[in-house]
């Protein structure tokens, strides 16, 4: 049966067209239903004169009615020859419709079901009102918006109202978008046909209307504001299902008021006929391949693989393109279609490749076939702009024809030069081919090049570019059209730049598409798939056919036609959409969807290959160094080729657009650094530890070295001057600015610095190259000063913007306010900086969200932005011409972005992250301790430097915590600076005091004020002492002096004078060298001694002694003021030297020097004598037993052997360690600093005088046998005979010439008693002095001492039996000299006589070698050292006290107080096990040195050096200075004074009733002569008249310390403590044997858990941060709605709440850690050297208490592996341990298995199944921590093969940290393990750190 037209004319009737339209519907001949009836559709005529023609559709007719508004009547939407399936679904709809229903067309995202309605309207004649509803829609859109007309505010309906009034159907598209309140608006309008409106009127249902009309007029009815609804209105509700796409769900009472109709793609036949009529060039396989393909991906199996659907709408797009292209290959269009390798993980691409594959789609090589654009002809004839463009695609040329832009064609674009590179080429002809069809979206990271490509792009075609830059909050109003008023106070609608672009024909560039919500987008749809588009005020832009169709039609002119506000959109108009990547995996960056996909076609840009970034950078920057970018490149690709995601991260902050940046700056600069650049590039002072470890080793392998020699330059070159108009700083000047607006150049307090000189140069050569600049630091490190000074200096006017939480884009750019009911725009900082080319200083970028402050990106790059009042901003005035509204950025407008460091403690917002590549980035630090010092005494001049150094110093070092995240709060120079400003201001206030002004914020928190008192104790700020808190030595008498007798030197028993002559000869030095010596340098950790208490101890640190070595020799050099400490070690020899107000020791090792003895029986004695000036740094060291002497020179690093002639030349013995036991040669060394030293050898009869100087040896020979020299004065030596102990006195000339050696007298001096009678001389046994001063007391001293007053030689010396001794005249009289001692009550020990026996008569001990005794002649004191022993500790201790262990006593004999002494030195932390060589060296276990004039250096056999202070002179100074540093008692009374001029008449405080009794009265305002009360009169009262004082003890509030509590109020706090413990460990069942072993693993780790739970607890915080919610009725009010303000709107508020997640954002799934620990029996054997097995159980210990309640948020388990197995599961992931008693099992268990299982290992398998296990199960990211001992190759496992395993799943970030190995094993294994993915833990206590450093850079970054 033929379907057969039938055509009445009726004249006047629109028929003509109707017929022409539906003859078309006319030629399908289906397959009908069962009935044998098939659909069709037809237009029949009756002939009554009001009605016109009928459309039949199958078996459903339809009467035509006359539309009254024919331009709403939709256009051109019926195709030729309509499917079958849409015949079938436009017969349904006049079913539905004829029955009054309304519809729901559900289906697949894509414009299919938006044509089959607009079609049935077309059809059926009807009138459309169309509303995309989005999340923005509000009621108002939907029923009535009021404006203001005249004055006045009225009421216009809107779409929904219209369309009942006036019988049109309402197209409500995207109803998953709205928001879930908004549509139950129309719930009743939909039922009963009925709804209130805001002005008052009812709209009522036809039928109830005609019914009142039949009782009452019309009039009446009008005057009740009754409305009637046409019977005509109908609904059809556009959506996608819900569960299956995003949005929000359908509301059921709204469902119910549905019909609805499953709209699907078209069938395969259908679809496949379409593709043919398209593509008739392809062949036919082809086509049928594609379609199956895209088939395959639409099916339900696919989307259950999480594959979005395939845009089967853009296939037809897809053929037409292949139509004029057939060499082309489908994969190639499929690529654009369906951008699945940018879309989609891993196995999502594998599963389209295989489909691909099955259909034959998948094409080796051929996809990449070459491409380019050959050239462009443009033609313009009668206004359409197209162009013939003609592409070569692999040698053919094709020419098509596409749109071209409205631009003359002369007028070329000057814009920036492009580089043309192949993959550029390809894809500018990828993109013209795409053009051809539809729109286009650009895929690609940041600083790719999108923008230059589209730019160019656009000058090809001849396009003006219209960027518009989207954020994330931006609104369908701010794309379409924003309300403003007119200058009468009008409301009226600005069209957007979009919608300007789209009339005009330009190309719209949205920037950013990725960043806005996908439902605001959604309103663009239409215009995207349809070229329509209706707007808020109600105007309608129509596709240029449509609007040329219904102007033929309607026999309008475009004029009439715009009066009823139609529009025609250009026929060029293209929009090309900008957007980065999504994140694969991640949950936020999901914004490709399947809705998304049928709106462009998608080109992916790549980064640039090698070789073209090369070529881009090259013609870019011509005169870059090659070799620097040659580096800088391989570094880049290297970093974006691994799969690494840290180095992925590194990588993008390295886009082309920074790779520019930095080679701009090195073409300007070519001395340079490479390696500061990439670093300032990164950021990487303020990346995660892991982040900035692996950027070290990758630019280390890359050869980037660090600049080493500008550590600090020279403060000299640092200044900043400004030279006839000109500024320099450092080695770079620029022209200062000739400002206008002077009040607006900032001027600042600031001290110069070297550092922050740095910085600002290092800005202004970024400066100078017209960069913006971007400053991120801590707080308080000065950014903000330094941008101030760096402005004042250039003379730049400053705008200042600061950025917080709230702001908007408005406010970074209009501030809309209202003034006589019109909306004025106030211009914000950055718009005038932009005008008037200041710089705008934005401050706290972090702060606001990234959303906002992305708009500065156009600004930045591109130079172009729009204001919110409809002005734009433009870089080049080229582009102004003929523009209004447009402001023109000045050339001299610049932007410095200051934030604070991204990440814990902040938690801003990445601002660098977003926005970093734009500028140009500066860490800024806190200043060096140098720069510091520097700038702290100018805002403390006063303060005393001691001061300022402890506070620098020890800030630097919790600066240095905060880095290594032990502490969470950076301190910075901000508050060392306050604190220095109060102590100059207040110079009482004690440092310990003020201090407490920082912090005080930490004092509750116990970890962290633990750490902060440790570190400033260390720095000797004594934060917690009391000013009573003095411990010094108690002080004994000494005893009486007695005088002795005399010295007489030389004279014999007849009164001659007796002396000898003593030949001398000269010789050359033999020496032997130079030879190079390594000198290690290593960091010294000073300890200031007085945190607590004051004792005579200063400061100690320790040397890094081996167990084994031992001290045995220390000597000190002063030497301008400086002090150097050389301290020489015997096993193996090796020496320490620093300057001991240094930061740095050394270390020389003379191992291979004097090799390791290994018969045990040389036990070599080193001493050291440093020289002096001219040989500063040289020092001779001597070794006892085989007489070597070395110079060494500390500074040149080099050595040499002087040989000197003694008498026996040791070579002629066998060899020299078989000598037989006590042939020692020493070294006398009082007189190094004058570079001359004697050595004799024991026993010996000679001397030899070494000049070190001269290079000569002297050597005089004695007629005495020796035993020990004392060098008394420079031409005196005191000798002693060996065997009688008799002394001699050798005398010498001065000076040694070489031609006459001269010779030396030798005296013998006789030591007298007191004469007691004629003749008569007792006997006297000599004693050996320990210690003879070789210089005088000044005659003050020597006065004290002696008690006389006197002046004269003198010498001081101490024996062992006495204390001191003085003798008075000698050395340089001859006449008899006087000698006065202070005994000892019992002589030192000798050996006695006891241990002669014990070592079996053979071996007499010999007394120790080193005599520990010093004379400080300035302090007028000896100091010795003396074992526990010799000291009285019953006077010195309490009786009930036991005295400590020590390494020894210092007794001081102090000659001016006449006093003793003695100071306990604290036992060494190590002891050599070689105990009778320590005696052998000293019989104490420390030795002594003189540190300066009145203190002494002691070393312990551990290594710990002590500097204490001896002098009283000294010691008063420094107690004074410590007490300041305490400040004043805080107990003092305080009191308030006010004073008042007399004659003032005080009525308020009165003087209170006196008190007959004359009790004492607290408080009670009642009383006078109270004491704390308040206004009454008293004393310490608040607010009394005056001070009242009855004579009672004060009352004060002090500040109340806990010893004040009473002890039982405390014994009861403990023992609640205490039950409260036993209780809970009751509960859990757990003994409290076992709550102390499990303390000892928790006490343990406890600070690394508690600093991770706050940073868990703060991410937790961030990602709970409230969000603005629009449209509220209470709030703030919102910028954007204050027109809706004006007319009376009521929710034009916004607030902050909870923002509910986005319909169908994904879950937030938890992570997963699995931490897998080694239980192998290894652990177990080695626990005893590096206790490694309990600091895994303490790793595990810290792990389980750390997550503890964030179940949640992370759900780890623990499994181990031993020789047992891989996977041994100790912490199953669903049963993780609820209380210690659980956690103590675990750890239990992991002890047990690892003391019993097999050997072996399993590290390799345990970690391969934790990675493949753990990603079994969903979780937004997955961390494997493999801790392990590094024997691997033990096992023969190769590390790469671990490195392998490690990154074997891209999705899993897994770790391994070695414990502690044997040898270097574990740093050789990191070496190959990949960068940051690998950490050693030498010392086992680091553990728990690295876990907390990989927790806090990795997991913790992202949350």
């Amino acid at each position: 049966m033929q379907s057969r037209l039938l055509f009445l004319r009726v004249p006047g009737g629109h028929g003509g067209a109707a017929s022409r339209r539906v003859r078309l519907l006319l030629q399908q001949v289906v397959r009908g239903r069962p009935c044998d009836r098939q659909p069709e559709v037809r237009l029949m005529h009756t002939g009554s004169a009001d009605s016109g023609d009928t459309v039949n559709i199958g078996d459903v007719s339809y009467k035509l009615k006359t539309p009254k508004n024919p331009e709403l009547v939709p256009q051109n939407y019926i195709s030729e020859s309509p499917a079958q399936s849409v015949v079938q679904h436009l017969r349904w709809i006049m079913q539905k419709d004829l029955l009054g229903q309304d519809v729901f067309l559900i289906g697949p995202p894509g414009p299919l079901r938006r044509s089959v309605a607009m079609q049935y309207l077309e059809l059926t004649k009807r009138e459309v009102e169309y509303i995309a509803l989005s999340r923005d829609t509000t009621e108002t859109d939907l029923k009535q918006r009021r404006e203001i007309r005249a004055g006045t505010a009225f009421y216009i309906d809107q779409c929904a109202v219209r369309a009942a009034t006036e019988g049109r159907t309402l197209v409500l598209e995207g109803l998953e978008k709205a928001e879930r309140n908004v549509l139950p608006v129309l719930n009743n309008l939909l039922e009963n046909r009925e709804m209130q409106l805001e002005d008052g009127r009812f709209l009522m249902a036809a039928e109830r209307y005609d019914k009142l009309l039949q009782d009452h007029t019309k009039e009446e009815l009008d005057t009740w504001k009754i409305v009637r609804v046409s019977e005509n209105f109908r609904v059809i509700a556009l959506g996608l299902p819900v569960p299956r796409y995003s949005g929000n769900p359908l509301d059921p009472p709204l469902r119910s008021r549905f019909q609805a109709r499953d709209i699907y793609f078209l069938p395969f036949k259908d679809q496949l006929k379409l593709l043919y009529s398209v593509g008739a060039n392809v062949s036919a396989e082809k086509v049928s391949q594609l379609l199956s393909f895209a088939t395959t991906l639409c099916s339900q199996e696919s989307s259950t693989l999480g594959l979005p659907d395939f845009p089967v709408d853009s296939l037809p797009a897809a053929v037409q393109i292949l139509d004029s292209f057939p060499m082309m290959s489908v994969q190639n269009a499929i690529q654009w279609l369906y951008p699945y390798t940018v879309l989609l993980g891993h196995e999502g691409k594998m599963a389209v490749e295989s489909v691909l594959k099955r259909f034959e789609l998948h094409d080796s090589g051929s996809s990449l076939l070459p491409k380019e654009i050959v050239r462009v002809e443009r033609m313009t004839d009668n206004h359409v702009f197209q162009a013939h463009v003609t592409v070569q695609v692999a040698g053919k040329e094709v020419t098509i024809k596409v749109p071209a832009g409205t631009r003359p064609v002369s007028q070329s674009c000057a814009s920036d030069p492009f580089i043309q590179t192949l993959s550029h080429k390809q894809l500018l002809a990828d993109m013209i081919q795409s053009h051809m069809v539809k729109d286009i979206c650009l895929i690609g990271g940041k600083g790719c090049g999108k923008t230059v490509i589209t730019k160019n792009f656009a000058d090809i075609l001849g396009y003006s570019v219209e960027p518009i830059m989207l954020y994330q909050d931006m609104t369908a109003r701010d794309l379409l059209q924003q309300r403003y008023t007119l200058p009468s106070g009008d409301t009226a609608w600005r069209a957007s730049p979009l919608v300007n672009a789209a009339l005009e024909g330009k190309l719209v560039l949205l920037d950013g598409i990725h960043r806005v919500n996908a439902g605001t987008l959604a309103v663009l749809q239409r215009l995207i798939h349809d070229r329509e588009l209706s707007l808020y005020d109600g105007s309608r832009l129509l596709r240029e056919d449509r609007y040329m169709r219904l102007k033929e039609e309607l026999q309008m002119s475009d004029e009439q036609l715009q009066k009823r506000s139609i529009f025609p959109i250009h026929p060029s108009f293209r929009i090309i959409a900008l957007a980065e990547p999504p994140v694969i995996g991640s949950t936020t960056q999901q914004w490709l969807g399947p809705e998304f996909l049928t709106m462009f076609f998608f080109h992916h840009m790549k980064p640039l290959v090698k070789s073209e970034e090369f070529q881009v950078i090259k013609e870019m920057v011509p005169n870059i160094p090659q070799e620097a970018l040659e580096k800088l490149l391989s570094f880049t690709h290297k970093l974006r080729e691994t799969q690494d995601p840290t180095a992925q991260s590194l990588a993008s902050s390295l886009s082309t657009r920074q790779l520019l940046r930095i080679s701009r700056r090195l073409s300007q600069y070519p001395n340079e650094n490479l390696h500061n650049a990439v670093t300032k590039a990164c950021l990487s002072r303020f990346l995660p530890s892991l982040a900035r470890s692996a950027l070290e080793k990758n630019l280390a392998d890359a050869a980037i070295e660090i600049n080493t020699d500008n550590l600090e330059p020279e403060p000299e070159n640092y200044k900043c001057e400004i030279v006839s108009g000109s500024l320099r700083i450092g080695t770079v000047s620029a022209p200062v600015y000739n400002a206008h607006e002077k009040m607006k150049v900032p001027d600042v307090l600031f001290y110069d610095n070297v550092q922050h000189m740095l910085v600002m140069e290092d800005m202004l050569k970024d400066f100078v190259l017209g960069e913006h600049l971007l400053l991120v630091g801590n707080q308080g490190v000065g950014k903000n000063k330094i941008v101030d000074r760096f402005l004042h200096l250039l003379n730049r006017p400053r705008e200042y913007i600061q950025l917080h939480r709230d702001t908007t884009v408005q406010t970074l750019t209009l501030q809309p306010s209202v003034k006589d009911g019109l909306i004025v725009y106030e211009d914000s900082p950055l718009v005038k900086a932009v005008k008037l080319g200041h710089i705008l200083v934005v401050d706290e970028a972090d702060k606001a969200p990234t959303n906002v402050t992305c708009i500065l990106k156009t600004l930045v790059e591109n130079g172009e932005m729009i204001l919110a009042d409809g002005r734009r901003i433009v870089a080049n005035a080229a582009n102004v011409a003929g523009r209004e509204n447009v402001i023109v950025i000045h050339p001299d407008f610049r932007m410095v972005v200051l934030a604070n460091r991204p990440g814990f403690p902040f938690l801003g917002n990445d601002f660098f992250g977003t926005l970093g590549d734009i500028f140009s980035c500066h860490a800024i630090d806190n200043p060096k301790p140098h720069s510091e010092l520097e700038m702290l005494k100018q805002y403390g001049p006063n303060v005393s430097e001691p001061i300022l150094q402890k506070l620098v110093a020890a800030f630097g070092e919790l600066r240095n915590l905060a880095d290594q995240g032990v502490i969470n709060y950076p301190y910075s120079t901000r508050e060392v600076v306050n604190i220095v400003k109060h102590l100059q201001k207040f110079p009482t206030e004690g440092l310990s005091n003020v201090v407490r002004n920082v912090f005080d914020f930490d004092s509750y928190n116990n970890d962290m004020r633990e750490i902060l008192i440790n570190t400033l104790h260390k720095y000797g700020i004594p934060i917690g002492a009391k000013p009573t808190n003095v411990h010094l030595a108690k002080e004994l008498p000494l005893p009486e002096e007695t005088f002795m007798g005399y010295w007489i030197i030389g004279q014999a028993r007849n009164g001659k004078e007796q002396k000898l002559l003593c030949p001398a000869e000269t010789h050359q030095i033999d020496t032997k060298g130079p030879v190079i010596i390594n000198i290690e340098e290593y960091p010294i950790e000073k300890l200031e001694a007085r945190f607590l208490n004051f004792t005579e101890e200063y400061v100690s640190w320790r040397l890094p002694l081996d167990e084994v070595n031992l001290i045995c020799d220390v000597a000190v050099s002063h030497e301008n003021g400086e002090n150097t400490l050389y301290v020489a070690a015997c096993n193996p020899i090796s020496l320490y030297f620093m300057n001991m107000s240094g930061k740095n020791g050394f270390f020389v090792d003379f191992f291979h020097i004097f090799p390791r003895i290994t018969s045990g029986s040389w036990r070599p004695f080193v001493t050291v004598a440093p020289l002096g000036s001219p040989l500063r740094g040289q020092v001779v060291l001597h070794e006892e037993q085989n007489n070597v002497t070395l110079l060494l020179d500390t500074s040149g690093r080099t050595i040499h052997r002087l040989v000197l002639p003694l008498e026996e030349v040791t070579s002629m013995k066998s060899s020299w360690w078989n000598k037989e036991e006590g042939e020692t040669y020493k070294m006398c060394k009082e007189f190094s600093h004058k570079n001359w030293l004697v050595f004799y050898k024991e026993k010996g009869n000679s001397l030899t005088v070494l000049d070190v100087l001269e290079g000569q040896t002297h050597t005089i020979s004695l007629p005495i046998n020796l035993r020990t020299v004392f060098l008394v004065a420079e031409d005196k030596w005191l000798l002693v005979e060996n065997t009688t102990n008799q002394k001699y006195l050798l005398t010498k000339p001065t000076h040694v010439d070489s031609e006459d050696p001269g010779t030396c007298q030798l005296y013998m001096l006789k030591e007298e008693l007191p004469s007691t009678g004629f003749g008569v001389t007792q006997e006297m046994e000599f004693s050996i002095p320990h210690k003879i001063s070789s210089d005088q007391l000044s005659s003050e001293n020597l006065s004290a001492a002696v008690g006389q007053k006197i002046a004269s030689p003198n010498r001081i010396l101490s024996d062992e039996n006495n204390y001191a001794t003085v003798v008075v005249g000698f050395p340089d009289l001859m006449s008899p000299s006087e000698v006065y001692s202070w005994k000892r009550s019992s002589p030192l020990e000798k050996p006695s006589a006891a241990d002669t026996a014990f070592y079996g008569g053979k071996k007499k001990r010999r007394p120790p070698k080193q005599s520990n005794c010093v004379a400080l002649i300035h302090a007028n004191q000896l100091v010795r050292i003396l074992p526990a022993g010799e000291v009285p500790l019953k006077d010195i201790y309490p009786k009930d006290v036991t005295p400590p262990q020590t390494a020894g006593y210092i007794e001081v004999t102090d000659l001016q107080a006449k006093k003793l002494r003695y100071i306990p030195i604290p036992s060494s932390e190590t002891l050599s096990p070689y105990t009778a060589w320590i005696a052998d060296i000293s019989d104490t276990d420390a030795l002594v040195a003189e540190w300066d004039k009145s203190g002494i250096v002691t070393v312990d056999m551990g290594g710990r050096v002590r500097l204490w202070e001896t002098g009283l002179e000294r010691l008063q100074q420094s107690l004074v200075e410590w007490r300041n540093m305490i400040g004043q008692d805080s107990d003092k009374y305080m009191q308030i004074t006010v004073e008042r001029e007399s004659g003032e008449d005080v009525s308020t405080p009165k003087h209170g009733k006196e008190d007959p009794d004359n009790m004492p009265h607290v408080g009670g305002n009642t009383w006078a002569g109270g004491t704390g009360g308040r206004d009454t009169a008293g004393l310490g009262g608040k607010g009394g008249p005056y001070r009242l004082d009855s004579g009672h003890p004060v009352y004060q509030v002090s500040e109340v310390e806990k010893d004040a509590v009473p002890e039982e109020i405390k014994r009861a706090a403990r023992e609640m403590a205490q039950k409260a413990f036993q209780q809970r460990l009751k509960e859990i069942q757990m003994s409290e044997y076992d709550a102390a072993t499990y303390e000892r693993f928790s006490g343990a780790v406890r600070r690394q858990v508690h600093s991770l739970r706050v940073i868990l607890d703060n991410l937790q915080a961030k990602g709970k941060e409230r969000q603005w919610l629009r449209h509220q009725a209470t709030g703030e009010l919102d910028d954007a709605k204050i027109i809706d303000g004006l007319t009376g709107e009521k929710a034009i508020y916004k607030r902050r709440g909870d923002l509910e997640p986005q319909p169908g954002s994904p879950q937030q799934k938890p992570k997963r850690l699995r931490l897998v620990v080694d239980v192998s029996g290894s652990m177990y054997r080695f626990n005893g050297v590096d206790r490694r097995l309990e600091r895994s159980m303490e790793a595990v210990c810290m792990v389980m208490e750390a997550f503890e309640n964030y179940e949640e948020k992370f759900k780890y388990d623990i499994a181990g592996h031993s020789g047992d197995g891989y996977n041994i599961a100790l912490v199953p992931m669903n049963k993780v341990p609820k209380d210690n008693k659980q956690r103590l099992d675990i750890l239990k268990t992991m002890h047990a298995h690892s003391q019993f299982c097999m050997s072996g290992d399993h590290t390799l398998e345990g970690t391969e199944h934790a990675i493949k296990d753990i990603t079994k199960e969903e979780a937004d990211e997955y961390f494997v921590i493999v801790l392990s001992d590094a024997n691997l190759s033990r096992y023969g496992i190769h590390p790469a093969k671990f490195a392998q395993i490690l990154t074997s799943d891209p999705q899993v970030n897994a770790f391994a940290i070695f414990i502690g190995s044997l040898g270097d094993q574990a740093a050789k294994l990191q070496r190959t393990l990949p960068a940051g993915r690998s950490f050693i833990a030498m010392d086992t206590k680091q553990i728990p750190q690295i876990l907390q450093q990989i927790f806090t850079s990795t997991m913790l970054s992202s949350v």
